[in-house]
This record gives C-alpha cells, sequence and structure tokens, in this order.
C-alpha cells in the first residue's frame, strides 16, 4: 500500500505541472466541470458509464465538447468529442487527419503495427495490398462458408428451443471465428465444436483492459501496469492470442503456394506478397492477421446479436424478415443460398442497418492530429485526440427522426446528402476494409436463424447493460428465446 500511495503522490504531482502548461488549449470549446486533477475519469470511471456519461456530455454541452480524460500523460487528456456533422466529415474525409487516437496504442503489444493502428507510407502501402482480398468475386466464393458454418450454429441453437432464453452473444462469436478462419484464413479450426475456443476468452479480456488501461491511473502507464492483475492477464492472453494466429498461419504456411489466376483470400495473398515479391516480413504478416481476426469476427458477432435481439422485441418487423425470405425460398429453410440470394434480401438489410444505428457494433473511434488544423473559425492543436461518438451520432434527431424507435423503413430512402450521418462502418480513407465481407456474412447468418426460429424477448425481458470494450457489448449477455419454426 505504501508504494501505491507513494507512485500515486509522484503522479498526481507531474500530472498537476504537465496540466498547468495545457490548461488554455481548446478553450473555445465546452467542457462539462471535472475534477482539477483527474479530468473526467472522476466520472467516466469504468466501461459501462462511458456511453451514459458521454451521452450526457453531449445533450447538455452541444456537439462538440472538450474532456480531459485523466492528467496530461493519459492518451485522452486532451480531446474533443463530437458528434457534430460537418466536423465529422471534415475530419474523417481529410487526407492528412489519418492517425488513430493516442487510446488505440493499448492495441500495440496485440496487434503491433497492423492496419488498426498503422498510419502513413506504411498504412497506405498495406491497406492497398489487402483490398485485393476483398473483391466482389472472393467474397462470392465465401457464400458457401458463411453458409456450412451457419448450419452448425442452427444445431447448437437448437439445443435451446423452447428454453427460457440463450446469451446468443456466446454463440454467435464461436460461429464468426469460425467464419473467418474458414474464409479470410482458408484454414478450419472448429471453433463452435469447442476447440480454440480461448481465443475468444482472449479477445474479450483484451478488448476490455484496452479500454480499462485509458481510465485507470495505475493501468495507463508501462511503468505501473505491471502492479495489476490486468497485466498478468494480459501476459495469458496475448499468449493464448499469438499462438491462436501463428497456428493459422503454419497451417498454411507449410503449403506450396499454388499458381491460379483467381482472385485469393486473404492470407493466401499476404502470404503470396511476403514470399514473391518481399514486401511483407513474417512479423508485418502476423500483425496483419491477428488484426483481421480480431476486427472480422468480434465486431460481426456484437452486430448479430444485436439485431437479434432487436427483432425479439419487434415481431412485425420480425415477420417482415421472413416473408422476404419465404418470397425468395418458399417454405424451404435450407435453400442453397447464393451471393445473388443474399443482395436481394433488401428489408433484411435495412433491419441491420437500423440495428447498426442503434447499436454500432464500434461506438467510438478516434483521429489524432499531427500538426494544426483549421476547422471553420477554429484551430485544433497538434496533438489533440478527436474522438468521434458513434452511438450519439446515430441518435441524433437530425438525421434520425423518432431516433429511439427501431424503423428499419428509414433506410429504404436514407438521405445520401448527408453520409457521415450514419457511419457503423467509419467513413472516408480509413474505412472498414471489410464491411461487404461482414455484411454478407450477417446477411447469411440473421436470414438462416429466421427461417428456423422465431425469436422473442425472455421474460422478464432481458435489459441490456452497454459497455464499450473496443467494440459495443452488454456485460449481461444479449439473451433472447428460442422456438422452432413449423
Amino acid at each position: 500500500m505504501l508504494l501505491y500511495a507513494l507512485i500515486l503522490a509522484l503522479f498526481c504531482v507531474y500530472f498537476y505541472l504537465n496540466k498547468s502548461s495545457n490548461r488554455n488549449d481548446l478553450c473555445k470549446f465546452p467542457e462539462p466541470p471535472g475534477h482539477p486533477l483527474l479530468g473526467h475519469i472522476s466520472t467516466i470511471t469504468s466501461t459501462t458509464s462511458i456511453i451514459y456519461n458521454l451521452s450526457r456530455y453531449i445533450e447538455n454541452y452541444g456537439n462538440t465538447l472538450k474532456l480531459n480524460i485523466g492528467p496530461s500523460v493519459f492518451p485522452l487528456s486532451k480531446s474533443l468529442v463530437t458528434i457534430d456533422y460537418k466536423f465529422v466529415k471534415f475530419v474523417l474525409s481529410h487526407n492528412k487527419i489519418l492517425k488513430k487516437s493516442q487510446n488505440y496504442q493499448f492495441f500495440r503489444r496485440w496487434l503491433g503495427n497492423g492496419l488498426l493502428i498503422s498510419d502513413g507510407d506504411y498504412w497506405r502501402r498495406h491497406r492497398k495490398i489487402l483490398t485485393l482480398a476483398f473483391h466482389t468475386e472472393i467474397l462470392k466464393d465465401f457464400v458457401g462458408v458463411f453458409e456450412s458454418v451457419g448450419d452448425v450454429l442452427i444445431g447448437k441453437l437448437g439445443k435451446y428451443d423452447g428454453k427460457s432464453s440463450v446469451d446468443v452473444h456466446r454463440l454467435v462469436t464461436l460461429c464468426a471465428l469460425d467464419t473467418i478462419c474458414e474464409t479470410a484464413m482458408g484454414t478450419k479450426m472448429n471453433v463452435q465444436s469447442g476447440e480454440n475456443s480461448q481465443y475468444v476468452e482472449s479477445v474479450q479480456q483484451m478488448g476490455r483492459i484496452v479500454i480499462e488501461r485509458t481510465l485507470s491511473l495505475i493501468k495507463v502507464s508501462k511503468y505501473t501496469f505491471w502492479l495489476t492483475r490486468d497485466y498478468y492477464i494480459q501476459k495469458n492472453a496475448l499468449k493464448i492470442l499469438h499462438g491462436f494466429t501463428l497456428s493459422v498461419i503454419d497451417s498454411k504456411r507449410n503449403k506450396p503456394v499454388e499458381k491460379t489466376t483467381k482472385r485469393m483470400a486473404f492470407l493466401d495473398l499476404l502470404l503470396k506478397v511476403s514470399h514473391d515479391e518481399n514486401i511483407l516480413t513474417i512479423g508485418e504478416l502476423q500483425e496483419e492477421v491477428d488484426t483481421f481476426m480480431f476486427e472480422g469476427h468480434d465486431t460481426t458477432a456484437a452486430g448479430i446479436s444485436f439485431i437479434l435481439y432487436c427483432l425479439a422485441d419487434h415481431p412485425e418487423e420480425q415477420e417482415k424478415v421472413l416473408q422476404e425470405q419465404k418470397e425468395l425460398f418458399g417454405d424451404d429453410k435450407n435453400p442453397p443460398v447464393t451471393y445473388s440470394d443474399l443482395q436481394d434480401m433488401k428489408y433484411l438489410e435495412c433491419v441491420i442497418k437500423e440495428t447498426f444505428r442503434l447499436y454500432p457494433p464500434v461506438p467510438i473511434i478516434g483521429r489524432y492530429t499531427t500538426e494544426e488544423i483549421k476547422f471553420d473559425d477554429s484551430l485544433i492543436p497538434k496533438n489533440t485526440n478527436i474522438i468521434f461518438f458513434i452511438y450519439g451520432l446515430h441518435r441524433s434527431s437530425e438525421f434520425f427522426p423518432q431516433p429511439e424507435k427501431f424503423k428499419p423503413e428509414r433506410f429504404q430512402n436514407f438521405n445520401s446528402a448527408f453520409p457521415y450521418a450514419y457511419i457503423p462502418f467509419s467513413a472516408g480513407p480509413r474505412n472498414c476494409i471489410g464491411q461487404r465481407f461482414a455484411m454478407l456474412e450477417t446477411k447469411s447468418i440473421i436470414s438462416k436463424i429466421v427461417r428456423h426460429f422465431e425469436i422473442k424477448p425472455t421474460l422478464p425481458r432481458h435489459e441490456l447493460k452497454l459497455s464499450v470494450e473496443t467494440v459495443l457489448k452488454s456485460v449481461n449477455g444479449i439473451k433472447v428465446t428460442l422456438k422452432k419454426r413449423n
């Protein structure tokens, strides 16, 4: 305890001296009251308090405000939080504001310099290479995998027929991981059968730790992080995560690369570039695999789970999804679904988009200014974090009348004049490279579940407890009731 007290005292002195030198930065923007030393982490104390407090700040102080998430050495100590459309569009479309906000550095031990974190020419070069892995012809080849992996999920869900509730997020996450392994990585890992499920748990642990390090006096610094239990949890999680991705790479690397005129999927493309063109080192290759394994399953699993929750709460909309399926396939629960069929699921696409509006899988993203920038009549200083509160932006009545209401029809005639009002996959040069992959997978899984099950709310109704853990989660699960259709 004495050691903790001494460290805290030293931090306090250092933080105060540094804070005093920055107190005039961003002074034009409104700032909610905060602790004189700790800033706003006196109220934003956990992953479950982020959504509530940011929503409250925006409501009371305007669409762009200044926050100090801790003393000056904290990664988000000098930040603007915004849902202002003009500002969002200005920054996300800007070709010189591409660096991620400072809190992303907590991903380094896990994802290295992968596409999520890298910037500059390195990022541009890797982005150009990886874009080739998401060509339409490749996505068409993945539809069969979406369907076969989804069939395993249907079997797992069938065990809960008539039960009081099932936490769909847990099962969908395993399905999404199997999908990403078999499609982008070209390797069957059979996670849904109980193999390699430690990977999923480790991803969840790392997601929590990354956010909590942003908010903790002790965890924020590598010099004191080792004093906490999370340091050892992270150490063990990283061993599992890196071991899993290495096993995926090794399963492909030791096989000769086939000479083919076909377009290649993600890992095959990386291996070819690394082997033939000597552009990627093996270390860089693993960092990109780690990044896409994480981003390619965790966000999709969250999105699918929230869609099931919304359909359970809205039986009329669920019936419309079912009728669309019957128009395409009749009463066949297991039709041979094609890429064209998935494209024709227009109402289901509206349901997906509306759910992603209310529950964006990535509710917060950030950028970092490496030079002073001018926006309207304001100068944004160098070294400022700009935090886009997507969850709040998507619930703005300026763009979405009755924003708290679930209305998929709003996306049948969505006003494309304001493309930056709806950004579940980010926007601009750093938008999500795998968004079309995610939409196809989501359509495949949701349509399959709706054909097989009626989805109902639990009794009593399960209330979500939202948490920001790199992706949007519910700390008490996402629970529904399932009933097999005749």
